[in-house]
């Protein structure tokens, strides 16, 4: 999968669709190929594009910034004015009082700014972390089924919660780094106007720790990173576990499973215990420094009071700038820690949203009202990847209003044909054409409007069962909804539910069982009542009870509308208007049941071997008839 984030550089090894790989114990990756680096400008200059609508908050955000940090070296120099005036043997109360008073007002501006900025700076870090995660959700409605198809639900999920909550992170922190940076720069500034011989002495720590930084962040950096990476890898096998659960206890996998988790989250507590240690490393070390500090000061500073060559006012004032210019110093190391985190993320954000949508509208589409309701495939040849064809020149028209059944092997094509006439995907070579048009020359939206769809596995919303009725025709009324709940004979179990047509579904609606799940796919597909309905093993799940209510349905449901399906059950088959026989991607027969019985080919030698399902006939069955046809039909 390709990214435009960072183009031109090295290409990181990891990808969306590559994540959830097992690393073993103490194994570190190059985290610049998985992360990215320290500080990745593409990523930061696109992060901007979503702070841009709030320019005005950020400059608010700024200048309460600049006023905090203001505000927070005025209180030493204050304080350093009370020592050596008010409270020296000339001054007053009334100067006292005075600086009593200024000390509150620096106070109240230090306060009253330390919460506008608070406020403005999350109230705009959480409004891009909306407006980022609409993104991406607009986005991942709109990319190829072919990404679908191969990535984990719960990467996606990481990326849509996980790093845009380090983004958000990363934004309220970047402000604060801001005033950490100003109130640094100001510190050493007022300590070499105070005094430049004790500002100097004190100062000589700073070399020290720009050593142990370059000696330790490396080195933390990997183990924190790590950290991370062992975490969403288990985040992801408990999501896979959690869906999968029902596969799990019906092969009593439990034990194996466990035991995997189990390993999975001892390499991250490992991970996150040497996270942990580096973490505690550099704090202690610099409250040493700052003890350091305070030593040269009490020292050296009390001998230059002792010689009357500073006062005392400025000695306090002194240490009050020490021990503040430490604060930022912390402040910055946990910032870079964040910045390292939002850049890996933005990094992991923006690769997601370079996602190529694949089919789009070209420009100049046509949004249609009506369709004949027609279906062309003209030489269409179409493979998921290009070098491994599913359909090889593939041509066939269905007419409107014709009812015609897709057979065949697993493997054959079917599912891709009925892919290509919605068009999910786009094909190769060739054209397929609905309503006389070429679905590259309609909109996606009249095809959604004109094309319904029943899938093998009807997928149902956790929402009532009126919405998931009516969910792709939002303007259904409730009567609609209803008659076509009956129509399907699903009206009678859905009034049996506890809250009738207003009962929410669990989850998938595993409340209700798959052929009552169908029944509800089949009265959204009567709601929708387009012009051509695709069906897709659309009775593959249900009983023989079930099925015959479906086909009275389906008779009701397909008068003057074109159908295709997709249907292994001969009852079905026999219906149909036409039979399409594929066989590896080819068209090898077409007709009706009659026809086709009469031509004695591939179909009437499967049929005859009295299946109730083409899906029931082993595979080397029907590799073996499809050889012996060949071989008569070569004579």
């Amino acid at each position: 999968m390709a990214s435009n984030v960072g183009s031109g550089k090295r290409q990181r090894k990891s990808t969306l669709m590559g994540e959830g790989k097992r690393l073993p114990p103490g194994q570190y990756l190059d985290m610049d190929d998985v992360f990215g680096p320290s500080f990745d400008g593409e990523v930061f200059k696109r992060f901007l594009g979503f702070v841009t609508p709030y320019k005005g908050k950020v400059v608010i955000g700024l200048i309460a910034v600049l006023a905090f940090s203001l505000s927070t070296l005025a209180v030493p120099l204050v304080v350093q004015y009370a020592v050596d005036n008010a409270l020296d043997i000339g001054g007053s109360r009334t100067e006292l009082a005075w600086v009593t008073g200024v000390l509150l007002g620096v106070a109240v501006i230090n306060w009253g700014s330390n919460h506008i900025q608070q406020v403005v700076v999350g109230h705009m870090s959480n409004a891009i972390l909306f407006d980022l995660r609409r993104a991406m959700f607009h986005h991942l409605q709109r990319v190829g089924l072919s990404f679908s198809d191969k990535t984990e639900v719960g990467a996606v999920m990481s990326r849509t919660q996980g790093d845009t909550g380090a983004l958000q992170e990363f934004m309220e922190t970047m402000v604060q780094a801001l005033g950490d940076i100003a109130i640094l720069v100001g510190i050493i500034a007022v300590l070499l106007f105070l005094d430049v011989r004790l500002a100097l002495l004190v100062l000589t720590v700073i070399p020290i720790m720009m050593g142990l930084r370059l000696v330790w962040l490396p080195r933390a950096r990997k183990r924190f990173l790590y950290a991370r990476v062992t975490q969403s890898i288990c985040n992801g096998a408990l999501g896979q576990n959690v869906n999968g659960v029902r596969v799990v206890q019906g092969m009593r996998r439990e034990p194996v499973n466990l035991a995997r988790y189990e390993g999975l989250t001892s390499n991250n507590l490992k991970a996150a215990k040497m996270a942990a240690t580096f973490s505690a490393i550099l704090m202690p070390i610099v409250e040493l420094l700052t003890g350091v500090a305070w030593a040269i000061v009490i020292v050296v500073g009390g001998l230059f009071v002792l010689d009357g060559d500073m006062t005392i006012g400025t000695m306090i004032a002194f240490l009050m700038l020490v021990r503040q210019f430490f604060d930022p110093i912390r402040n910055l190391t946990m910032h870079y820690n964040v910045l390292q985190r939002a850049m890996a993320a933005g990094e992991r954000i923006f690769e997601l949203l370079d996602i190529p949508t694949e089919v789009e509208d070209k420009e100049g589409a046509e949004d249609l009202d009506e369709i004949d309701g027609s279906i062309e495939f003209d030489h269409v040849t179409f493979g998921y990847s290009p070098d491994h064809p599913v359909l090889h020149d593939v041509s066939f028209r269905v007419e409107p209003g014709e009812v015609v059944a897709l057979v065949g092997p697993t493997g054959s094509g079917k599912t891709s044909i009925t892919a290509l006439a919605h068009r999910f995907y786009d094909v190769q070579e060739g054209t397929v054409n609905v309503g006389g048009y070429d679905v590259r020359d309609i909109t996606q939206e009249t095809l959604g409007h004109h094309v319904g769809m029943v899938l093998q596995e009807p997928f149902l919303f956790s929402e009532s069962v009126h919405d998931n009725i009516q969910y792709n025709t939002a303007g259904a009324t409730r009567e609609q909804v209803v008659s076509a709940a009956k129509t399907v004979g699903a009206h009678d179990f859905i009034e049996k539910l506890s809250d009738g047509y207003d009962t929410v579904l669990e989850e998938r609606g595993s409340n209700l069982s798959i052929g009552q799940r169908q029944l509800i796919s089949f009265a959204r597909a009567i709601v929708a009542d387009t012009e051509i309905l695709v069906l897709d093993e659309a009775t593959a799940s249900i009983d023989s009870y079930t099925e015959l209510m479906i086909q009275k349905a389906l008779a009701k449901l397909l008068e003057g509308r074109t159908g295709v399906m997709i249907a292994h059950r001969l009852a079905t088959i026999r219906g149909a208007d036409r039979i399409i026989v594929l066989q590896d991607g080819r068209i090898v027969e077409i007709g009706n049941h009659d026809e086709l019985m009469e031509e004695k080919n591939l179909y009437f030698k499967l049929y005859s071997l009295n299946y109730s399902s083409f899906d029931d006939i082993p595979e080397d069955i029907i590799q073996e008839v499809a050889a012996s046809v060949a071989g008569e039909s070569s004579r």
